[in-house]
């Protein structure tokens, strides 16, 4: 038996939270494991986009096989992050959490060793469906294992972690792919997962402390099919109607799609009378700002859908430049996110409103329309340092949106429902990035297939297509400014522990309430 069964007594909570957590030393050790979790969720992400042109080379993989390693696991862990925090409330947060990492491991070694590019999609899509295990368990697991006052320190260090997943994860595979160690090319950068896993996995088992719902909703597992059906029968298509010629039944599938998303609609209203247990709380939509906030996430993720994998391929294939060369001209773009972002929080959303996100979505509207004059300027002779700009400026725009934009969402949520809500939240916006990437085939490869390319023109046909994708992401982002006009112009702020600092008793709320959105 391991330590941690000795605490199970104690450290075990039910959905009020009362356990007094504070007492449990063990707890940064706990924060530790879980961070390391996440942050390797995060890094792999980001880490397979730089590497897409070294796999799509070794493994002969066709362009639709290639936008399948990251959409699929983009479709997979949107489908099963729901289930997956509601199965952590009612088996243990810790159980599923260990489960969770130890398939993602499994999946990553899968990935590392896949033969030929239908392996590697059939093993993202695994990848994916474990972190939808793994990830909803993290901030459960961090809220029961801190008491309230703490909270607010802790998320803030969460937060540092995601900033740094997104700035490590393409330098990180630029590395790997362009080392070439032992001659595996691309694969490290699944493999290096292997032994983070096996120590996530022994010490979680060790040091995190078991949680569970005292009184847990019941899984809702026709939701799940049918939303993962409506989502295939849009994006398998999407992604595969170019090579396959737009067969008809691909047409027939997108078209039918809006009707499975009715009957899931249908079947939740249905889950809600027989038993309260929807997978998605349908009443919630009632609520103006929540559903422009669900609106604003699901369109910001067809953006970052569309632009990371057409900017990779532009660098890489279209400009020739190697991993390492692409990996560190985005090194501009991830700082400015993350310096604007904490400026959005701390002093720009209390003082302004939703203001702050609007000039957001403008400021990455300039930042883009920037870019395709650069672009089109400066053709396939432009270099890292012309793109800063035009990156900077980007990602100045995306900082100022995504820190701010989940309290914005919750602002008039009520707190019985802030933990469906915020779960939904997350899941929407990696449906965006699967919808994004499933798009990139009309938006990209569509502009590449009508030039009948002849030797020698790739370059220009990959600069050519890369503006045409840019014009889609300033439709799409004045799509989203308009949108944001729904939201609450004074968004109030979820922050953890207010009550405890101020000297007054620390109420607590169910582990699942206070999760803040986990994006990726």
């Amino acid at each position: 038996m391991t330590s941690s069964t000795t605490h199970s007594t104690t450290g075990t909570t039910g959905a009020t939270g009362s356990t007094p957590v504070a007492a449990d030393r063990r707890r940064w050790l706990a924060l530790a494991i879980v961070m390391t979790a996440a942050f390797m969720d995060l890094v792999d992400v980001t880490i397979v986009n730089i590497a897409i042109p070294s796999i799509e080379r070794d493994l002969s993989a066709s362009f639709g096989a290639i936008q399948w390693v990251t959409a699929g696991y983009a479709l997979a862990f949107a489908a099963g992050l729901i289930t997956g925090g509601r199965l952590g409330d009612i088996y243990g947060r810790k159980r599923l959490f260990l489960v969770g990492i130890a398939g993602f491991t499994v999946a990553s070694a899968l990935c590392g060793l896949a033969a030929n590019s239908e392996m590697l999609v059939a093993s993202r899509l695994l990848q994916g469906a474990m972190a939808a295990l793994m990830v909803p368990q993290v901030l459960a697991i961090i809220h029961v294992t801190f008491p309230a006052h703490e909270r607010g320190k802790v998320f803030g260090m969460f937060g540092a972690v995601v900033g740094l997943g997104a700035v490590s994860g393409p330098l990180l595979g630029a590395l790997l792919t362009q080392w070439n160690l032992f001659g595996l090319e691309w694969r490290p950068i699944f493999l290096i997962n292997l032994p983070v896993g096996v120590a996530g996995l022994i010490l979680g088992r060790k040091y995190i402390t078991e949680s569970r719902a005292d009184k847990a909703m019941r899984l809702d597992l026709v939701g799940v099919a049918l939303v993962t059906l409506g989502l295939l029968m849009l994006i398998y298509p999407l992604t595969r109607g170019r090579e396959l010629d737009w067969p008809l039944w691909g047409h027939v599938c997108m078209l039918a799609s809006p009707v499975v998303f009715g009957v899931f609609v249908a079947y939740e209203r249905y889950k809600t009378r027989k038993d309260g247990s929807p997978l998605v709380e349908l009443s919630l939509f009632r609520v103006k700002s929540f559903a422009a906030g669900i609106a604003v996430q699901l369109t910001f993720g067809v953006v970052m859908g569309i632009f990371f994998l057409v900017w990779t391929l532009y660098m890489q294939i279209g400009l020739g430049w190697s991993p390492l060369k692409a990996g560190l001209t985005g090194v501009p773009f991830s700082i400015a996110v993350s310096a604007a972002a904490g400026m959005s929080v701390q002093k720009l959303v209390p003082r302004f409103g939703r203001k702050v996100l609007q000039a957001g979505a403008l400021t990455m509207v300039a930042g883009v329309l920037l870019y395709i004059w650069e672009a089109g300027r400066y053709g396939t002779g432009i270099e890292p340092w012309q793109m800063a700009a035009p990156l900077i400026v980007m990602g100045v725009g995306m900082g100022l949106i995504v820190a701010p934009l989940t309290d914005a969402v919750l602002s008039d949520v009520p707190r019985e429902h802030a933990g469906s809500a915020s779960g939904l939240i997350n899941t929407t916006g990696q449906m965006g990035t699967a919808l994004g990437l499933g798009l990139v085939s009309v938006v990209f490869f569509g502009v590449i297939d009508e030039k009948r390319l002849a030797p020698g023109e790739v370059g220009t046909a990959f600069a050519d297509a890369f503006q045409g994708s840019l014009w889609w992401v300033v439709a799409v982002l004045g799509v989203i400014f308009a949108v944001m006009f729904a939201l609450p112009g004074r968004p109030k702020q979820h922050l953890e522990g207010e009550a405890a600092t101020a000297g007054d008793a620390p109420a607590e709320a169910p582990a699942e309430e206070a999760q803040p959105a986990f994006t990726a």
